[in-house]
Parts: structure tokens; sequence; C-alpha cells
């Protein structure tokens, strides 16, 4: 049984050997067909072995292409790591690829998928802001500009939810005046929505506590005048009433 195990295997490995023999020796157009055949039926992973190939031989005419494909199939997988190389290899190496901008927005949009949550640092989503900034500063006529916008939207209101967090962390641990640095910085932006009055909300909180009447009076006046019908505000009124 052993043996027979054995043979198997021994067959299989000359079969793989095989197999990567014929497609090394096959002419490199006819490996950028079979590619591209197996891209366009979204078989990803098929087509990976026949881009690397090609993208080997660095002399072909379809090195290039294949370079950004590669960068492709591994994107369309949701592999963003290896997504994101392939697209700065292309870069690196081939500059004046035709559509070079494409490499740019899917980099930023590579790390903005690899992004944790805002409870987490945002090392990924600092880089997809510079790298969304960095293709709209390059092509900003390319088609993809309003939605690279979109994503820079998101990625500066994670950062925003992440120093929320830290502000209310730092309010969980009484360390009121690191706290309010975090709150401060958001307030002073003049949004209007949930980050912004739960900013308002703990600040509010931390003056009332500290029977700093003055600071109590000027968050109220904003919870009133931005939020007026909120149950927070209705919280905060009450505890400010208390004050003396």
């Amino acid at each position: 049984m052993k043996k027979i195990l054995f043979v198997s295997l021994i067959l299989i490995v000359l079969i793989g050997c095989s197999k990567n023999q014929l497609t090394r020796e096959m002419p490199v157009e006819d490996k950028m067909n079979i590619a591209e055949e197996l891209f366009d039926q979204g078989k990803y992973h098929k087509a990976i072995p026949y881009y690397t190939n090609i993208v080997l031989d660095r002399n072909s005419i379809y090195t290039a292409k294949a370079q950004m494909k590669l960068g492709d199939c591994y994107f369309y997988q949701d592999n963003f790591l290896e997504a994101r190389f392939e697209y700065e290899e292309l870069i690196r190496l081939f500059k004046n690829y035709e559509d070079i901008s494409k490499a740019y927005f899917n980099i930023g949009v590579c790390y903005f998928e690899e992004s944790l949550s805002p409870h987490y640092t945002q090392e990924e989503t600092e880089k997809a802001i510079v790298s969304f900034e960095t293709f709209i500063e390059k092509f900003p006529f390319d088609e993809r500009i309003d939605e690279a916008l979109d994503y820079l939207e998101k990625c500066e209101y994670k950062l925003l939810e992440k120093k929320y967090n830290n502000g209310y962390a730092y309010f969980k641990m009484y360390d009121y005046s690191s706290a309010l640095l975090y709150f401060d910085e958001i307030t002073a932006l003049n949004i209007i929505d949930k980050i912004d009055k739960m900013s308002l909300f703990y600040s509010g909180r931390i003056y009332i506590a500290r029977k700093d009447k003055a600071n109590a009076l000027l968050i109220v006046d904003k919870m009133n005048t931005r939020y007026p019908d909120s149950k927070e505000t209705k919280k905060i009124n009450n505890l400010f009433k208390k004050l003396k």
C-alpha cells in the first residue's frame, strides 16, 4: 500500500514538473492568450501562473500588461497584500505603462481594505490617504477621481472615529486632560454627526465634573444649538442645572 502511494506521489510530481516545463517552453503569446481567457472567465487563481511566467520574461512585449493583470488577479481575489506588491512592481519597472493610473488607484484601495477598524492603529488608513492624494496629484483628470475623493473622505472619517475612541478611552480612565485634547479636535471641525455630538457630550461631563461652569456652559450652548432634541443634550442640561 505504501509503495502504491509512493509511486502515485512520484507520478503527480512528474506530471506537475512536465506541465511547468511545457508552460515555460510555450510561446509567450500563447501563454498570454491562455492567461487572458482564464482572467475573463474569473479564474484568477489559474491565470496567475501564466502571468507570473510572462512577468519573469522581462523582455517580452507582454510583460508590463502581465504585471498589471497579475496585480488584478490578486486584487479580485481580495488578496490585497499581494495585489499591492504587484502594482508597486509595475510602477517601479514600467513607469510609462498606458494604464499606470489604475495601479496607483488600486494601491490606495488595497491599503484601505487592509486597514483595521477604528479601535486599532490606523497605519494602513494613513497610507491609503497618501496613496489617493498621490493618485489625484498625478492624474487629476482620471475617470476615477470622484471615487478617489470618496475613499479619502472615508479614510479621514475613520481617523476621526479613531480620535473619538482615543478620547473616550481616556475619559473612562479619568484622564480628562488627554480626553479633551481628542474631543476638542473633533468639535472644532463643526461637523454635525454622532461623533461630534458624543465628543461634546463627554466634554460637557468633564467640565461639569471639574465644576468648570464657564466651559460647561459653552458646551451646553453648542449641544442645544446642534442637537436640541437628542437625549445627550437633555442629560447634559440636567447635569449643568445641578452644577453649583
